[in-house]
């Protein structure tokens, strides 16, 4: 199965035969464990859930730490499910690696959360154009208009009006991201181009929906 859990550590650049410098993204995937299985005939779907990262039993919930016990497994910091073909495959208390999920010239998707910016106005969450800044127009960075007119239904700020609000901080899916290493000794997957979140943010690699075009596999954008 081409699934895993993984974090971002940042970004840098390799260099291919030919002595050119590709941007990478290097992710941390550490080995997935099978926590749990959905199955067809139980769930009405197949999927697996993979569970990474230390923690400490302590600051586990009593009934999430029960559920481990009962799989006989230690407690993992971060669960996530995935539905991609393979699945039905493994079993509860498998192990994926980074090496056997992954090799160079795959192609991906990868999931993650991107930065907050905290409140921002219309201009920078939407791109929207200012006003003169002329001293007499007194109307510089407004969102403008907000209603239709009174006549005909107006008189109200429709939905779906696009106004200064929380930007950032939502889930973010880049498609087709080419791998262009792995590195089994240390848990390492490097993907070419960026990846959404801070660093040590939580992401989620699988395998693309996307088909690369003719001549992708040479190492260019497709």
């Amino acid at each position: 199965m081409k699934g895993m859990i993984g974090q971002k550590l940042g970004m840098t650049q390799i260099f291919d035969e030919e002595g050119r410098a590709i941007p990478v993204t290097v992710i941390l995937a550490e080995p997935n464990r099978v926590v749990r299985k959905r199955t067809l005939e139980r769930h009405g779907y197949e999927a697996v859930q993979l569970g990474v990262g230390f923690i400490r039993p302590h600051k586990v919930k009593r009934p999430q730490l029960k559920e481990f016990e009962k799989l006989g497994m230690e407690p993992v910091r971060w669960l996530r499910e995935f539905r991609l073909p393979g699945a039905a495959d493994l079993k509860e208390g498998d192990v994926i690696r980074v090496e056997d999920a992954f090799q160079p010239g795959d192609w991906v998707d990868v999931t993650g959360t991107s930065r907050g910016k905290g409140f921002a106005g219309p201009i920078k969450r939407w791109g929207f154009h200012r006003g003169p800044m002329s001293h007499g127009s007194k109307y510089h960075r407004g969102p403008g208009s907000l209603n239709a007119r009174m006549s005909g239904g107006g008189g109200r700020v429709f939905k779906g009006r696009k106004m200064a609000g929380h930007l950032g901080h939502e889930r973010v899916t880049v498609l087709k991201l080419r791998v262009e290493r792995v590195d089994p000794g240390r848990n390492l997957l490097l993907v070419r181009g960026a990846v959404p979140g801070p660093r040590h943010g939580l992401v989620l690699i699988r395998e693309s929906v996307k088909r690369p075009r003719a001549g992708a596999a040479e190492g260019r954008r497709p």
